[in-house]
């Protein structure tokens, strides 16, 4: 499984769970004491985002990490690979 595209679905189901919560990200991003680019880049999945962000902004949301399997990319996320 590819990594930027495990990396990408985290991002996003943050996302959910940001919106889901009804904050903002500078709400989000003053709780995980971020800043508000750092939760974007983490929402968007971008590579370069310390795991400890990623940790700060499920910890603000009171969500932690789950590993499960891994499921078939959707043919919407092969298309955005490539």
């Amino acid at each position: 499984m590819d990594h930027a595209l495990l990396v990408d679905r985290l991002g996003e189901q943050i996302r959910e769970k940001r919106i889901n919560r009804g904050l903002t990200q500078a709400q989000v991003a003053q709780l995980a004491g971020l800043t508000r680019q750092k939760v974007i880049a983490v929402e968007k999945g971008t590579l370069s985002v310390s795991m400890l962000a990623f940790a700060r902004v499920l910890g603000a949301l009171d969500c932690e990490f789950e590993v499960v399997p891994a499921r078939m990319p959707t043919l919407e996320e092969l298309g955005d690979m490539f």
